[in-house]
């Protein structure tokens, strides 16, 4: 698991590319929030985190798949990523930042994630 990073991944190069061409300019990573989102915003006050189906538990067919060897590990594991990432938003809703997420099997459809980043940095 030590090839598996948490940042600059293939689903969130591609979010932060679609970002730039829309012309917004963004800070990465910033280690003073919580959860040290992708993508801040900070004159919007907006983040946007980039999720992978399976790591963050989303209820995908590709986030639903069960782990084939020390299940009991990666259940708990992923359910403990999930229970970060709700006390990561409260904390951040409550320091006045709005949150989007895009998860990694939106990136399908590029059209819909692009009017989903306008609709949300407007």
């Amino acid at each position: 698991m030590r090839a598996v990073k948490s940042k600059d991944t293939k689903p969130e190069m591609i979010v932060r590319r679609l970002a730039h061409r829309l012309g917004y300019r963004y800070r990465l990573h910033r280690a003073d929030l919580p959860g040290k989102p992708d993508l801040t915003f900070p004159g919007r006050r907006k983040i946007v985190f980039v999720h992978g189906c399976w790591w963050h538990g989303h209820d995908c067919k590709r986030g639903a798949r069960a782990a084939k060897g020390n299940a009991a590990y990666w259940l708990g594991k992923i359910g403990r990523n999930v229970e970060r990432d709700r006390g990561n938003y409260a904390a951040l809703a409550a320091m006045g930042w709005k949150i989007a997420v895009i998860w990694e099997c939106q990136l399908k459809d590029m059209a819909a994630v692009e009017r989903s980043m306008l609709s949300f940095l407007e």
